[in-house]
């Protein structure tokens, strides 16, 4: 595919190479590829489950090492929360107050979302706020109908000219009421940073953001640091970053032809929060705990919650201190042929990592710079909860290209549903993925990995999507918990299901992990 003279400006503006943009478009034109699933993973097979007794160690591990580690809690928060209201628009574009009430409306159109927000609203953290701005703009909404009352508040939460929810990122909407007091999601994750991920009354957060809501959260770290800090005694380190602009990706049309602006430039979109593994890369700590925006609960509940941060950070450190150990013995001229051994059984048993079927055929230098490569690599653990249908990717066993098996977290999207024994590995799945990981990205002799090398490009997601009423073929780079760490050592652990609170919709915000 030939691009112009201006096509390339505009490529090379972005900080992209022109053989990049060419391998996009392939991409799209040759369709994904599926991920080749060989089993889900289950318990005892690729998820580990621990004992209250055990869970203790791994947390004592972890709190006994803490001060000594330089730890940082990543969360990606950029986006609008638009998602979370589209029940909500909905409802203002069907609704007729005039001509109709609402609980009319409910049962003709068995809107059991707008029946649950409608049911709950004195529950929900932005009641007042919405209230008494919908009283501002509103001087006789005491005078209103149910009815009128009812599209008068959503009409305030989401209008442009009123509070306009949808604009804002979820981060920064009242997410939970304290002492009637409504607190946003961004200050709820500064305050649960102090429960695991802080280091001698030290907490280091990176928050993803986008750029047009930066100054909103840069207004909202400074209306809450000082108050959090001496109610914490802990100082709170808060960066930011955007997704990279070279990162975007193009679109092809139905037919294949790049998706053009009127004014003939070439339309680059964000490329998914696999995007987002460059601002990962980008960051330089000893352990990194990932955790989405919006999975945030109440404080008190938060407390127990974390206990089982601290599990899987336990996880981390020990499973560290191993490979470390024999990276080291690795580095020495006299290892021996059992104690290679019994590195390469580690691997296998313990790390979900495939040893090669020649590998006793190897010399012992070959079999020495062998384990050096399938250990020396970052190490995830992430956590896994019990499958109650909830969307999302799950833990599986997947071969890859060369033949070599590994533990994936592996989104739907990338799996041939169509062919019946794929489906059926999938009926299989016990457990989904919360994204809830503690990542090491850094190797035995202290040096950060470069993360951009542990990625799997074939990963890569193709999705429909409409712009300006055309369909268009869209392009994602491989997952960040996915295809953008696919060459890593995984180990999955089973938490609990209450690990995971996530706001999907805003009546979620009435579920009681997030009533204070």
């Amino acid at each position: 595919m030939m691009f112009s003279e201006k096509d390339t400006r505009q490529i090379n503006s972005k900080g992209i190479a022109l053989k990049q943009v060419e391998a996009q478009v392939s991409r799209i034109k040759n369709g994904m590829t599926y991920s080749n699933l060989i089993a889900a993973a289950n318990i005892g097979k690729g998820i580990e489950s621990y004992n209250s007794y055990k869970s203790q160690e791994f947390i004592k591990r972890f709190e006994d090492k803490q001060n000594e580690l330089d730890i940082v809690k990543f969360v990606p928060a950029s986006g609008a929360a638009s998602r979370m209201f589209k029940f909500l628009f909905q409802f203002l574009k069907n609704f007729d107050s005039n001509n109709e009430t609402i609980d009319a409306y409910i049962e003709n159109k068995n809107d059991k979302l707008i029946k649950t927000f409608v049911a709950g609203l004195e529950n929900f953290p932005f009641y007042t706020e919405v209230l008494t701005k919908a009283k501002a703009i509103y001087p006789n909404y005491d005078n209103f109908s149910k009815s009128e009352a009812c599209t008068a508040f959503v009409k305030t939460m989401l209008d442009e000219n009123a509070l306009n929810y949808s604009f804002f990122p979820k981060g920064l909407l009242p997410f939970h009421t304290y002492n009637n007091v409504a607190v946003t999601a961004f200050r709820e994750h500064l305050l649960e940073s102090t429960l695991y991920a802080s280091s001698n009354n030290k907490a280091n957060l990176h928050f993803t953001v986008s750029e047009k809501h930066h100054k909103y959260f840069n207004a909202e770290l400074s209306k809450i640091k000082s108050e959090l800090e001496e109610k914490t005694n802990t100082t709170f380190n808060v960066s930011f970053s955007y997704q990279k602009e070279e990162t975007e990706t193009l679109a092809l049309t139905t037919d294949n032809q790049i998706y053009r602006n009127e004014d003939g430039s070439i339309l680059f979109r964000p490329a998914g929060h696999g995007a987002l593994i460059e601002n990962l890369n980008d960051l330089d700590h000893d352990i990194v705990f990932i955790k989405n925006i919006d999975n945030i609960v109440v404080f008190e509940k938060n407390k127990d919650v974390s206990e089982y941060k601290k599990m899987l950070g336990g996880v981390l450190v020990e499973a560290q201190e191993r490979v470390f150990n024999f990276l080291k013995r690795l580095d020495d001229t006299d290892v021996s042929e059992a104690e290679l051994l019994e590195i390469a059984q580690f691997i296998t048993s313990k790390m979900n990592v495939s040893i090669g079927d020649d590998f006793d055929d190897l010399a012992s230098e070959d079999k020495k710079n062998y384990l050096k490569t399938k250990l020396n690599k970052p190490i995830r653990v992430c956590g896994m909860v019990e499958n109650v249908g909830e969307p999302g990717g799950g833990p599986f066993y997947v071969k890859d290209k060369n033949g070599d098996v590994s533990l994936q977290i592996v989104e739907f999207a990338q799996i041939d549903i169509d062919n019946t024994a794929q489906a059926d590995i999938v009926k299989n799945a016990s457990h989904f993925n919360p994204t809830d990981l503690v990542c090491g990205i850094k190797n035995y002799k202290g040096e950060k990995f470069n993360l951009l090398n542990y990625v799997d490009p074939e990963a890569a997601f193709i999705t429909m999507k409409t712009q300006n009423g055309t369909d268009i073929q869209a392009l994602e780079l491989p997952g960040l918990w996915n295809g953008s760490m696919a060459d890593w050592i995984s180990i999955f652990v089973e938490v609990p299901l209450n690990t995971f609170s996530p706001v999907k919709t805003v009546n979620d915000l009435l579920k009681p992990e997030h009533q204070g």
